[in-house]
């Protein structure tokens, strides 16, 4: 009994979507290892191997399981800080998901091993002299004839189930290796140094040294450009210079190289290096603010005093990020960290620029397009935070930023805060960025500014309810005029047949005298693609999707036919295959179909097109955008990704080409993204030099929402929106969960989707809508269920997630469910 009181146990937190911890002993030799927030390996069932961290340490034996072991522990400090966890156990209780799935999501790849078990014969072992069982024998013979096997094929190839046990005991024996059995993907960069073994200051050495190489030329011409490379390097003491470089400059082969340090000239030195190298840029100052911006600073600061949460509500292009680059340089000062949270990697091209040029390399960056391996040394500088090693205190990032681990926050900026790719979709957590950092902030005792044009309903009624600190910044930065905006009838040019291909008479008109006069044009078009699908003139037939219930989007660049749910892609029918006909036509149109023809209608102009297809890679965006600031492109073509808060000088016209699609989105946030897509796109037009032109194509030239963005009018939008959200119970007065039901039998979906509904109304009642069709009611062979939940902002909403979490997990439990997926999403977007 005093032994099991000792015992020291772990609760550790797997990768895993399985509600809770799961709790392991350790044992003495790990003893002095095992800390809070650091990666163990751990066995999870009879043969899987996972990495997990620990959560909790105590002296409680579990009542209903015999623990297993911690296999081995990973790092030498904790990876995971106080802070983080208090913010994981926020997100998994809000967002409804587990821990395990927060685990997931938080740190960057190349902190999370995959396991990839391969256990390879060690041909020094002696067998003759160890004690092996009848099993260890056996499974050492099939190794030494196959020499490398995963375990499970291990386990197939000797019908053993519980292998793991009987490989570990061998491992022990030193009978077998493990190779990567657990893969750590994050591997330090490295780069091998050089430096003389004497001073270049030293003229006797250095004559007796060079009469020694007369007879080695290559020798001698690697020793010349080191001495030259000091010079240049200001004739540091004991300078090194990267091997590589030597090299390079030197044009000599590694063996000469090799011969140098052989004979002590050199010595070479290999260590870890950055990724994430320094640009040395000079760092400025922030420009001076006008006096509407001084205004606003003013009002932020004052704000600040009485809440945590202020709103800057300012138009496009009234000079919001000088505004925040002044409150990060009082953080820097006051020895704080700063999160910049964008909603787009595009924007971060632009905005790095800027805040480099008056902040240096105390900027980091972290988003999806940095390798791992970058990623993790933005996480790991941030995590030694209080060493003399810390970099960065400034973090521009998207929304898995708000996971990295801050020990010292001090403002979080959130900038177009209105943006839906803050939210996290799939998989769980389906968090909000916007509103889980203004959580962490609080955890922080930090300040958050949200930034907009066109703020979320939401946040406008907690800045006008006083939740929040409302600023306003009514003027664009020099007083420049916001763009002139134009309607044009589509319905009207049709049927005068005016149109050219999808354009107006008037948008050709704006773009031909931009182009004339050297300016640029932006063209907004909110579907990829060549067209939205592909339909047989003779019987209507169309090419779906064999995974789900969806058309397929035609890509003539590549030819194909695209699922944008599953990437399911066919080749063109050259029939239809339903009637025979080879009458297939396309309809609608996408971003690559309108570059397609505003090439045949410019064609001396240069044209690009910037969406999902075009920026892959890497570094796509950056290019694209830094080509159009230099006038490179005169006409960008591009989906909502041109909406974003970009600021180009040379734009003159914005063609907002089908308004349509947007209004009639059947969603009851359809009216403010409208509002908010087509001011966003417009601000960029006339942004420095001269007042831009806006040209708007819609049947519906009369319509409320387009009023209102031709009136710059985001409060007549708001009190409108707000009205109707009252009525039918929607955000911000009532709060949303939404249960997504998934099952590849329809007949099975339905009855468990009737059942929980009703399950749910007897608690909920008419607050509950469904079960409903989503607009793709199949993806991925999965068909889907809605089931929407409106709860009152005064009722415990952690009470009616525990009820609605139970009610489910009822249905769950019933024996034709056990195939049912269920899937919850807090303030579904």
């Amino acid at each position: 009994m005093v032994q099991e009181q000792n015992t020291l146990y772990v609760d550790v937190i797997m990768p895993l979507a399985v509600q809770g911890t799961f709790t392991y002993h350790v044992n003495w030799e790990l003893r002095d290892k095992i800390e809070s927030g650091k990666r163990v390996i751990v066995q999870f069932g009879k043969r899987r191997l996972y990495s997990a961290v620990i959560y909790k340490l105590h002296h409680n034996q579990p009542k209903n399981y015999k623990t297993k072991p911690i296999d081995s522990v990973l790092d030498q400090q904790p990876i995971i800080n106080a802070f983080q966890f208090q913010f994981w156990e926020w997100i998994a209780e809000y967002y409804m998901c587990s821990l395990g799935e927060v685990y997931k999501a938080a740190l960057p790849s190349g902190l999370k091993l995959e396991s990839e078990t391969k256990v390879l014969y060690n041909p020094e072992f002696n067998q003759k002299e160890a004690e092996l069982s009848e099993n260890e024998e056996f499974i050492l013979e099939v190794l030494k004839e196959e020499n490398l096997m995963g375990l499970n094929e291990l386990a197939v190839k000797t019908g053993r189930k519980d292998i793991l046990p009987t490989v570990n005991s061998l491992m022990n024996k030193q009978a077998v290796m493990v190779e990567e059995k657990l893969k750590d993907a994050y591997k330090p960069k490295k780069e091998t140094f050089l430096h003389l073994n004497f001073s270049i200051d030293d003229q006797e050495k250095m004559e007796q040294v060079f009469s020694d190489l007369q007879r080695a030329p290559k020798q001698v011409e690697i020793l010349m450009n080191f001495i030259k490379m000091i010079r240049e390097n200001n004739h540091q003491e004991n300078a090194e210079i990267p091997k590589k470089e030597l090299l390079k400059n030197s044009q000599s082969s590694q063996s000469a190289l090799d011969a140098l340090i052989s004979k002590k000239i050199f010595t070479s030195v290999t260590r870890e290096i950055r990724r994430l190298q320094d640009d040395n840029s000079s760092v400025g100052q922030a420009k001076q603010l006008t006096v509407p911006q001084s205004e606003a600073m003013e009002n932020i600061k004052k704000g600040f005093e009485e809440k945590n949460v202020a709103l800057l509500h300012g138009v496009t292009s009234s000079g919001k990020t000088e505004l925040y680059i002044q409150l990060i340089w009082e953080q820097i000062k006051a020895g704080k960290q700063v999160l910049y949270l964008l909603p787009e990697i595009a924007l971060t091209s632009q905005i790095i620029e800027r805040l480099k040029s008056v902040f240096g390399n105390t900027v980091g960056i972290y988003h999806s397009k940095f390798s791992d391996n970058e990623r993790v040394e933005v996480y790991n500088d941030l995590l030694n935070a209080n060493s003399t090693f810390q970099k960065y205190q400034v973090i521009l990032g998207v929304r898995s930023s708000v996971f990295l681990p801050f020990s010292n926050l001090g403002l979080v900026i959130i900038d177009e805060e209105h943006e839906n790719t803050y939210k996290q979709f799939d998989p769980a957590p389906r968090y909000n960025a916007r509103d889980a950092a203004i959580l962490l902030a609080s955890m922080h005792n930090a300040k958050v500014l949200l930034g907009s044009a066109t703020p979320s309903v939401e946040s406008y009624y907690n800045a006008r309810s006083g939740k929040y600190k409302l600023v306003e910044l009514n003027s664009r930065y020099l007083d420049i005029q916001l763009p002139e905006i134009t309607v044009a009838d589509i319905l009207k040019a049709q049927r005068k047949k005016e149109m050219s291909s999808h354009f107006t008479p008037e948008l050709m008109s704006y773009m031909k005298e931009a182009l004339a006069n050297k300016e640029q044009v932006i063209l907004f078009q909110n579907r990829r693609g060549f067209a939205p699908f592909l339909e047989c003139e003779l019987c209507g037939w169309i090419p779906e999707c064999k995974h789900c219930d969806v058309s397929l989007t035609y890509h003539k660049r590549n030819n194909k036919l695209v699922c944008h749910y599953c990437g399911y892609q066919q080749n063109i029918p050259k029939v239809c295959p339903s009637c025979g006909s080879n009458k297939i036509i396309t309809r609608g149109f996408g971003t690559e179909k309108i570059e397609d023809e505003i090439e045949i209608l410019f064609p001396e102009a240069t044209i690009k097109r910037m969406d999902l297809d075009t920026t892959r890679s890497r570094n796509a965006y950056e290019k694209i955008i830094h080509s159009f600031e230099e006038g490179n492109i005169d006409i960008l073509v591009g989906t909502q990704m041109v909406s974003k808060g970009l600021d180009f000088d040379n734009v003159n016209v914005v063609g907002i080409l089908n308004a349509d699609n947007m209004l009639n989105f059947p969603d009851f946030r359809a009216f403010e993204r409208s509002y908010q897509l087509m001011a966003q796109v417009s601000g960029r037009a006339g942004r420095k030099n001269k007042r831009g032109t806006v040209v708007i194509q819609t049947s519906k030239p009369s319509h409320p929402i387009i009023k209102n963005v031709i009136d710059n009018d985001y409060t007549e939008m708001y009190k409108s929106q707000l009205a109707d959200r009252k009525e039918f119970m929607y955000p911000p007065f009532y709060k949303l969960i939404r249960i997504l039901l998934k099952h590849k039998k329809i007949d099975k979906l339905n009855h468990a989707a009737n059942t929980l509904n009703k399950e749910l109304q007897k608690t909920f009642g008419y607050r509950v809508l469904g079960p409903q069709d989503p607009l793709v009611g199949r993806i991925q062979n999965y068909h889907l269920k809605h089931i929407l939940i409106k709860v009152e902002r005064e009722k415990s909403l952690r009470k009616s997630k525990e009820i609605i979490r139970n009610t489910t997990q009822n249905v769950i439990n019933q024996p034709d469910n056990k195939a049912l997926q269920v899937h919850f999403d807090v303030d579904p977007l």
